[in-house]
């Protein structure tokens, strides 16, 4: 009987240390659980938070739009849009115009000593851009005189560089505008203070501020577009001014080398 008692007793301290160690297992594998999941939480609210900062950034945008006046505050994003796609059009229309006017000069002369005029004619109708385009009217001038295909050259030069500022003027516009009607927001936005102010009867600095910071908001508006349709602008400008620099040179140096046909056939 007593040896009966021991072997429960001991099987019950068998048991009770094997359930304590389980407890106490589940007790450390809890504790990183635990740690995961207040890390993950904090993980979500960082996630939060960062969502309702970028929602507040663009309700604040939006905010600050209607704010200035829908009226000419859409005008106002009106010539954005409409500056930036005759200046995507204008940059991707020039980028095509480049033209490797060495390599255009090098075909040219390869051309007119081995095939003629002929042959140089279709090089520079395969050949894409401006300064191709000026040398094929020279050529259909070659048989004038060499005079003449300067004369050619001087005219349809002309020609491209008038094709080479179209839509400019648009943009130029823009710039012009988009201020001006900014400040034609923000004087108005100054009558309706003035108006709320005549009403009120009081000069409440609150009233004052809240309707000088909505008339300004239109001004605002204007300049940030003139300055991103300048920066389009001045870049357009400049493209243009290297492709005529290219025009020139290339046609000078086309000139010569028609010089050079002609004394080598002895015309």
């Amino acid at each position: 009987m007593k040896k009966l008692l021991a072997l429960f007793m001991l099987c019950g301290a068998l048991t009770f240390g094997f359930t304590t160690a389980i407890y106490a297992q589940d007790d450390e594998a809890e504790q990183p659980t635990e740690t995961t999941s207040s890390a993950v939480a904090d993980d979500s609210m960082a996630s939060e938070d960062f969502v309702v900062e970028e929602e507040t950034f663009h309700q604040a945008i939006k905010t600050k739009f209607i704010e200035g006046g829908w009226q000419f505050m859409s005008i106002v994003l009106l010539c954005l849009i409409l500056g930036l796609a005759v200046a995507i059009e204008r940059i991707i229309t020039l980028n095509l115009s480049t033209t490797n006017t060495k390599k255009l000069l090098s075909n040219v002369e390869e051309a007119l000593s081995s095939g003629g005029v002929e042959a140089a004619k279709d090089v520079c109708k395969n050949t894409r851009g401006p300064v191709a385009s000026i040398f094929t009217q020279g050529l259909l001038r070659i048989s004038e005189g060499i005079e003449m295909v300067e004369k050619s050259i001087i005219s349809y030069g002309s020609v491209e560089m008038g094709r080479l500022e179209r839509g400019l003027v648009w943009i130029s516009l823009f710039i012009s505008l988009a201020p001006m009607l900014g400040f034609m927001g923000t004087v108005i936005g100054m009558i309706d203070a003035f108006d709320a102010i005549e009403a009120a009867g009081d000069i409440s600095p609150s009233l004052v501020a809240g309707g000088i910071k909505v008339a300004l908001l239109t001004t605002v508006g204007g300049l940030i577009v003139a300055v991103i349709l300048q920066l389009f602008y001045n870049y357009l400008v400049s493209k243009i001014d290297s492709l005529v620099n290219q025009m020139e040179d290339a046609s000078i140096s086309f000139v010569d080398i028609l010089v050079k046909y002609n004394l080598t056939q002895g015309k």
